[in-house]
């Protein structure tokens, strides 16, 4: 009984330890890690709305984040946000990048990890084209009747990211007009 004892002290001194290694090492990396995600995602809204010079943050009733893209007069120009949803094997987000009349102006996969070969093809450039200058109304998938046409072999990857952005833009169109809907009535619509 005695070994077991030994042994079980020995291990919990061990993993004590490892856990406090672990927890030094992430307080050291952890603002490390925010900064370099927060710098990414401000490239990609200079990305999305490249004529924009400030990004002012706010936040919709259902606690989602946009931004109003600013142009060097301060005038409104667009709105940027990052849409996500649920792919084939991972969530998909996109940093989103519409103008004042809530037009697609450039969306960039900002993250994914779908198949490769297939669903991954979604960072290709030509795939991010395929909507620009798109209005809400727009966004529908070639399989459910639309005209933005799926990848190959990946038309789950594309209904993911069309849907994700048809949704964020009708919530950001419909708040700042000051249009309210009932979740069921929503749904509906979507």
């Amino acid at each position: 009984m005695k070994v077991y004892l030994h042994y079980a002290l020995v291990l919990l001194i061990i993993t004590a330890l490892a856990c406090g290694i672990l927890a030094l090492v992430n307080q050291q990396t952890k603002p490390i890690i925010d900064r370099n995600l927060f710098d990414e995602e401000n490239n990609a809204r200079e990305q999305v709305i490249s004529a924009a010079k400030t990004f002012e943050k706010q936040e919709l009733k259902n606690g989602k984040v946009y931004y109003i893209a600013k142009d060097e007069k301060g005038k409104e120009i667009g709105y940027t946000f990052i849409s996500c949803g649920r792919g084939y094997s991972s969530d998909v987000q996109i940093m989103v990048g519409i103008d004042t009349d809530f037009k697609i102006e450039k969306i960039i996969i900002i993250q994914q990890s779908e198949t490769p070969g297939l669903g991954a093809n979604c960072i290709k450039p030509e795939f991010s084209e395929k909507y620009t200058n798109l209005e809400y109304k727009d966004l529908t998938v070639d399989k459910d009747g639309g005209n933005i046409k799926s990848i190959t072999g990946a038309t789950i990857t594309t209904r993911t990211v069309t849907n994700a952005i048809k949704k964020d833009i009708y919530d950001l169109e419909n708040e700042l007009a000051g249009i309210t809907f009932k979740q069921e009535v929503k749904d509906e619509l979507i």
